[in-house]
């Protein structure tokens, strides 16, 4: 099984960078994860739709071959990041050629609030419904990088255990979709 995921912090340093690496390290035998740089991703302009650039056809295509797809996004201002927003709209691209349709999707992610990103991921899981995704509803993942570690840079043997059973129960949820 292939799961994509983006982090949606472009800091090499970033909190949920960190998130993402703790899920890779504790995902489920027979699981590979592989990460879509939306780094390099040019901003989405409609007049280079018919014309992809070379990124956004090598991110447009590691989406489409994934079983599943992971959302790491932290929370800018209640909303999900723009760099998320951005490949969001690379994979809707040309129009009705979605490359997240039907595909087994889930959001995570972490800040330093006791809400772990909830906001942010509510918005995203309302745009990620607009394309006809599965979306993983249980467990939920609003992670407070204080209390579970990250914000130090090591994560706590309970939220290690949790993130385990999380990226554990999103395989399951893709392997079932």
């Amino acid at each position: 099984m292939k799961i994509v995921y983006l982090v949606g912090s472009l800091s090499k340093d970033s909190l949920n960078r960190q998130l993402a690496n703790v899920l890779v390290q504790n995902a489920p035998e027979g699981v590979e994860m592989v990460e879509a740089n939306i780094a390099d991703l040019p901003l989405f302009n409609r007049d280079l739709e018919n014309d992809f650039p070379p990124a956004a056809r090598e991110f447009k295509d590691l989406v489409t071959s994934a079983d599943g797809v992971l959302f790491i996004t932290p929370e800018y201002n209640r909303s999900y990041s723009a760099a998320i927003h951005n490949a969001i709209e690379w994979t809707s691209r040309p129009y009705g050629e979605w490359a997240l349709a039907g595909k087994p999707v889930a959001t995570i992610g972490t800040s330093p609030s006791g809400i772990g990103a909830a906001l942010g991921q509510t918005q995203l899981r309302s745009s990620l419904l607009f394309f006809g995704t599965k979306l993983m509803g249980q467990p939920e993942g609003y992670i407070n990088a204080i209390t579970s570690g990250l914000i130090e840079g090591n994560v706590n043997p309970e939220s290690e255990e949790f993130l385990k059973g999380w990226i554990g129960a999103f395989a399951e949820f893709v392997k079932n979709a």
